[in-house]
């Protein structure tokens, strides 16, 4: 990208607030060295992993690098054959460890992190390494004496010798001639050997090596001549420690050397795993997203939706743009400070993030096309040494935009033909805004000028956009409105920082009558702008507000619909129990007959049978085609007052309502002189009857009539059902006038065979009945002959 409009989009400050978020030097250089790119595939990818790394920390906010260094320098130089300070290589071995928890935790996560998981599979685990540093250094970088079995047994022989020494010197320091002829009761060292402070007058007492002389000249420091053997016991035994020392360390250099290439790409994998980190953590700063990335070539359409400058402090204004679709080029007209410059870096500025994959500020909906260059015309760059005046400057900058630009560039422009002629300045901005029209170029163009105003107004391609300006405050309100150019305001906007009266007077007086007109319309157009704002806002509450009780309604209906289908249930389940009950009775009747053996009793029985039957059979129906209208959502309920004639559904018989109750769905009838209390989903309103009987002049239904089945298969139904399951077909048999049916229950333990055939030995319309004969399924089956 340009380097100059980088630096004039302030580009480099995000990326030092993007560093500030990482957590090593490799990652911070990354980010600091960021750079955006044209390449769609990999942007998208960019944000994928950005995106991920927000989801990651949002379930997993603990996460982090670890205690990762950039050690590829010392790797490379261990390869080289150099030998690492015991610091560098628990460095080393920190990094590995980073390494290995980073791709075993994100490995755990990669169906939900894919784009993270990408990058960390190709992390080389290096666990002999990491562990080869453990086993052999401390914490705080010693060589511990588990580093070799050599340097273990030479510490050992170094601290008993040392002991020995010591031990020696003590008896010669407790000895009566010690004490007489040494200075003080101890012993020292000296040159990395130990000696024994002795009073000058008394050195020839002690035979031995002088070592040292104090400064008084007044003690002299000898090591006494029996203790000389030992000593070089001693230092011989620290030069073999030092040399083992050093061997350790250079065969764990020269095994880093060995993985120095694995070292290096795993840091560099590590650095773009924090800088993904990195980049969720500057978006829940500046609370950004990741937009919508569109690479169609044939529209270059860009939409930001409630973009914000990621670098400025506090709330501010959210811009919402359009580019590209209807228009290549937006002219950005207001009040002086009134946000227009800032408006035109947002815009670059989020487009370059965008194009380096980091997350912007704005709302859902953003969604950016890639550009092949960024280019911008901002701020003065006038040069005393390269004598370019400010028009000078701005002018060669334009001139290079417009060579360089393509039909896939983006190109913001601060103030286009300022700084020399008005006139001259207009026109030469009208003529290249016409240039990048044609060419299809994107461009966003901030201007005081009324004639590019005008021009926008007239031509295709173009369209005005303006920072409002409160007239009543004059002050600005950093709000875009797109359709409408803005006025500058100059002369309030003086005013407002105190340039006297009599000056802003006289200015108003010199303006041509036609200038004051267009500035009066500019700030009455601004006020109706607000107006209608105002009012559209007022029509979307009230929008809001009849959707939510459209949702309200919508949950009442169906919590009623609920309600009624419970209820028509409950009385379908009532019908079924007293419809039992009445077959109970039936059968005790019919018992009570057969122990009479009066055929015409039995006739009777046979006939009310039926005649119940088909009136359940009719009730059933109704209740089964009520629950068909519930599910449908219909209603045709006609609303019931005190007074009307109604039907009862099921028992057809006409009633008169004396009380409704639709809180509890209930009311009460008079059906003749007895008053009974009726739910509403139970009764129908019906016209007054005439006279006589309401069941003759109700329209008569279709009757089923039932066949049963010359056999039943009870097998596999538990032995207390089976009563009710034979009672109902021996019915339906019956109805159906069979004089023998099949009763199929199998052996199994003969609970369901013994439940049968106590059940038909009582049963009133059972005239015998026998096990099954060869053929007929023998005693697993049993053949009922009926009356």
């Amino acid at each position: 990208m340009d380097t100059n409009s980088l630096h004039m989009l302030e580009y480099p400050l995000v990326l030092k607030r993007l560093a500030d978020h990482t957590s090593f030097a490799a990652g911070r250089e990354l980010a600091l060295t960021l750079q955006p790119t044209a390449d769609a595939e990999h942007i998208r990818l960019l944000l994928r992993q950005s995106a991920e790394a927000r989801r990651l920390l949002s379930v997993r906010p603990d996460f982090h690098i670890g205690e990762a260094h950039d050690v590829r320098e010392d790797a490379a130089r261990a390869g080289k054959g150099v030998a690492l300070d015991p610091l560098t290589l628990l460095s080393i071995q920190k990094t590995l460890a980073a390494c290995r928890i980073a791709r075993n935790s994100l490995q755990k996560l990669c169906a939900d992190l894919p784009a993270l998981w990408g990058m960390a599979r190709d992390i080389t685990a290096l666990p002999e390494l990491e562990g080869e540093i453990g086993r052999c250094l401390s914490p705080s970088g010693e060589v511990l004496d588990s580093a070799s079995a050599h340097l273990a047994d030479v510490r050992r022989r170094l601290r008993d010798t040392r002991r020995e020494l010591q031990d020696r010197l003590a008896q010669i320091v407790k000895s009566k001639r010690g004490q007489e002829m040494l200075q003080e009761q101890l012993v020292t060292e000296r040159n990395g050997r130990y000696v024994l402070p002795v009073r000058v007058e008394a050195k020839r007492e002690l035979k031995g090596i002088v070592h040292d002389v104090s400064n008084t000249g007044a003690t002299v420091f000898i090591e006494p001549m029996e203790t000389i053997e030992s000593g070089n016991e001693l230092r011989q035994l620290e030069v073999e420690e030092r040399q083992e020392i050093e061997r350790i360390l250079m065969a764990l250099s020269a095994s880093v050397g060995d993985a120095c290439g694995d070292i290096e790409l795993n840091i560099g994998i590590l650095a773009r795993l924090d800088l993904a980190l990195a980049k969720a953590l500057f978006a829940e700063k500046i609370r950004a997203i990741e937009p919508e990335i569109v690479s169609d070539t044939g529209e270059r359409f860009l939409r930001m939706v409630n973009a914000r400058h990621p670098l400025l402090r506090g709330e501010a204004v959210p811009l919402s743009v359009e580019l590209g679709r209807d228009f290549s080029v937006l002219i950005i007209s207001g009040p002086n400070a009134g946000g227009k410059t800032v408006a035109l870096k947002t815009i670059g500025l989020l487009v370059l993030m965008t194009q380096a994959g980091l997350p912007i500020p704005c709302s859902d909906g953003t969604r950016l096309p890639v550009y092949d260059e960024v280019y911008a015309d901002i701020g003065d760059e006038q040069s005393i040494e390269q004598t370019l005046s400010t028009f000078s400057a701005h002018i060669s900058n334009v001139a290079r935009i417009v060579k360089k630009s393509t039909p896939a560039s983006l190109a913001l422009l601060d103030e286009l033909g300022i700084s020399t002629d008005p006139g001259e300045g207009a026109a030469l901005a009208q003529a290249t805004l016409a240039h990048f029209v044609n060419k299809k170029t994107n461009v966003v163009v901030t201007t005081h000028y009324s004639e590019i105003k005008a021009f926008a107004h007239l031509n295709k391609g173009l369209r005005n956009a303006s920072l409002d300006f409160d007239p009543v405050t004059l002050m600005p309100t950093y709000r875009l409105s797109v359709g409408m150019p803005g006025g500058s305001n100059a002369l309030n906007i003086a005013c407002r920082f105190g340039l006297p009266d009599e000056i802003v007077d006289q200015a108003r007086s010199i303006m041509s009558k036609g200038s004051q007109e267009v500035e009066a319309m500019m700030v009455d157009l601004a006020a109706e702008r607000k107006r209608l704002a105002e009012a559209q806002l007022s029509i979307d509450r009230e929008k809001a507000r009849a959707a939510e009780l459209s949702i309200a309604l919508e949950a009442e209906i169906s919590r009623i619909r609920s309600k009624e289908r419970e209820m028509v249930r409950e009385i379908q389940d009532n019908l079924n129990t007293g419809i039992a009950g009445l077959y109970r009775e039936i059968r005790e009747a019919e018992n009570e007959l057969k122990k009479q053996r009066k055929k015409e009793s039995l006739e009777r029985a046979r006939k009310a049978l039926e005649k119940i039957t088909k009136q359940t059979e009719k009730q059933s129906a109704q209740l089964d085609r009520r629950l068909s209208d519930i599910s449908e959502g219909q209603s045709d309920v006609e609303k019931i007052s005190v007074g009307d004639s109604i039907r009862l559904k099921d028992m057809n018989t006409a009633a008169t309502v004396v009380s409704v109750d639709e809180g509890q769905g209930r009311l009460e009838a008079l059906v003749g002189d007895i008053k009974l209390t009726l739910r509403l989903d139970g009764v129908e309103k019906i016209d007054a009857p005439a006279s006589g009987d309401f069941a003759e002049r109700v329209e008569a239904r279709p009757r089923t009539i039932r066949t049963a089945a010359p056999e039943l298969d009870l097998r596999g139904q538990r032995a207390e059902m089976v009563e009710s399951t034979l009672d109902s077909y021996l019915n339906d048999a019956f109805m159906s006038q069979l004089p023998e049916v099949r009763i199929i229950h199998g052996y199994g333990t003969g609970a369901v065979k013994g439940a049968v055939r106590e059940a038909l030995a009582t049963h009133a319309l059972v005239k015998s009945f026998r096990p099954g004969g060869r053929g007929q399924g023998g005693d697993g089956v049993t053949i009922v002959e009926l009356t």
